[in-house]
């Protein structure tokens, strides 16, 4: 299996709503964590991945 950019988001996505429900209080960080991430991956800024 290849893992791809598109397949990027949806995993950081199913992370995201794991941390989530196990710890409520990280809601703000690990959502600006995952903006954050959405939005470099989207703008093409980690190449570096060469996924």
């Amino acid at each position: 299996m290849h893992i791809t950019v598109a397949h990027i988001s949806p995993i950081m996505s199913l992370i995201a709503g794991v941390l989530i429900l196990i710890m409520p209080r990280l809601l703000n960080f690990i959502v600006a964590i995952f903006l954050i991430l959405n939005g470099a991956i989207g703008l093409g800024l980690l190449k570096w991945l060469h996924l």
